[in-house]
């Protein structure tokens, strides 16, 4: 089984949550408006040390500063318009937020996954697809 599936069947494990719980998961706003600026830099404040990101044109395992500039090159390529968080929830130490991210090149799901390290919540995973598979 890929990557893409785990990711998949994981989102679907972790949907089946309370309302209770989903409600105690709260993304630092911070977070939503570093993509929505498309500011690799602020958002790198918040990737763990070593990040897998699976974007379009990339998909792997990155230390965070290579992480920061793939990313700075998708914003780059991809100016943004908007990003807006549609669901959020946790499960024992993960966190999982699924947004809309608005570029002038098109729409993009966006997914990604947190865990605290040392007391900081860190993004681990950051997925980003083409909205509806255009």
């Amino acid at each position: 089984m890929n990557i893409i599936n785990i990711f998949t069947a994981l989102v679907f494990l972790i949907s089946g949550f309370s309302l209770s719980e989903q409600e105690q998961a709260r993304i630092p706003a911070e977070i939503s408006v570093a993509f929505k600026a498309g500011n690799a830099a602020e958002l790198s404040k918040y990737l763990n040390p070593t990040v897998e990101l699976l974007l379009p044109e990339k998909e792997d395992f990155y230390k965070k500063n290579v992480a920061e500039a793939i990313l700075k090159d998708f914003f780059a390529s991809h100016p943004t318009k908007d990003f807006v968080i549609r669901y959020q929830g946790v499960k024992n130490d993960v966190q999982y937020a699924i947004g809309n991210l608005k570029t002038e090149k098109g729409d993009f799901r966006v997914y990604f996954l947190m865990k605290k390290v040392d007391q900081e919540l860190l993004i681990h995973l950051i997925r980003i697809d083409l909205e509806n598979g255009k």
